[in-house]
């Protein structure tokens, strides 16, 4: 299926429409029959867009970001594969998010499910040449992005080994999430958990408080963590559920005043406005044999704050 057929097209039957950004990418835009909307650029199958049925914007991108490939732009969505951080010998989170993708080939671009109450598209990436130079393992790595007819987003990672040995990596769901005030923002279902804390090398900690609250630079692993998260922006009166499957950790992220004046794609006082809260797998690594696949599930709802706490308790349904 090549990408000439869908460029600069739209289907209102199917709600989905392909649009090329000022690079000459293609932008794939998926829209519910309620007005929600989502945004996936093929440059690193990231999310770059994701709005309610009220047009407001739910993921946060930085007003100083780079459009430029290779580099992968400073927030929405981020597909961190087959690295983390520093944790290896690669790039930073890996070279998947700098890569530009495939619509998948073996798919339709549009996958109706559950009576189409869902408008998705699927996207792959293989390895080129350089990459497996620098990583030599064959892998296939598909990205299903879905939106349902209430604007929930939802996003499932199936990476097969074909290769002819095992392999190992981490990955994460890098997500930038727009809040109003991060003074005014806490996380429920991380209570009690340990975490990796990554301003002091890692060392273990314990979470101690009743929610997560944000006063200074954080970054953390919350290791073996629930699959369902929820972070409450008391101002603007909403919250994200974050359902995940597949993925035990959870990384959270804001890099306050002193770090966000380091960043040159980063506004110094940008903190104040986002979150990182992260599905992830990286305190162990994912491990393949030849011919097995792994998969990861991420589900984003944004909910009125009132429903919230009825919304921890409901299971992963991707």
């Amino acid at each position: 299926m090549s990408m000439g057929r869908f460029a600069n097209s739209t289907d209102p039957r199917s709600g989905l429409e392909v649009v090329r950004d000022w690079n000459g990418v293609a932008q794939v835009v998926l829209r519910s029959p309620r007005g929600a909307s989502a945004r996936v650029s093929l440059h690193g199958g990231q999310v770059v867009s994701w709005r309610n049925d009220r047009g407001e914007e739910l993921l946060f991108t930085s007003s100083k970001a780079i459009f430029k490939p290779p580099n992968a732009m400073r927030g929405g969505i981020q597909m961190c594969f087959p690295q983390f951080g520093y944790s290896g010998t690669l790039e930073r989170h890996g070279f998947a998010r700098n890569r530009i993708w495939a619509l998948d080939d073996e798919h339709p671009p549009v996958n109706h499910n559950d009576n189409g109450s869902k408008v998705s598209v699927d996207l792959i990436l293989k390895p080129s040449e350089d990459d497996l130079k620098c990583w030599p393992h064959c892998f296939e790595f598909r990205l299903r992005v879905s939106l349902s007819k209430d604007g929930d987003l939802s996003l499932v990672s199936r990476i097969r080994n074909v290769n002819g040995k095992p392999f190992s990596f981490s990955f994460a769901y890098h997500t930038y999430l727009s809040v109003s005030d991060i003074s005014e923002v806490r996380i429920e279902g991380l209570e009690t958990l340990d975490y990796l804390d990554n301003l002091t090398h890692k060392e273990r900690f314990t979470e101690q408080g009743d929610a997560i609250t944000f006063e200074s630079e954080v970054d953390r692993v919350y290791v073996s963590s629930p699959n369902v998260v929820a972070v409450l922006d008391h101002e603007k009166k909403h919250s994200f559920v974050i359902r995940k499957e597949g993925l035990p950790d959870v990384v959270v992220w804001n890099p306050w005043e002193k770090k966000s004046k380091t960043m040159v794609d980063f506004g110094d006082e940008e903190y104040k406005q986002m979150l990182c809260v992260d599905a992830a797998a990286v305190e162990r690594a994912i491990t393949l044999k030849p011919g097995e696949e792994w998969t990861g599930k991420l589900e984003l709802s944004a909910v009125s704050s009132t429903n919230c706490s009825d919304q921890l308790d409901h299971p992963v349904s991707i």
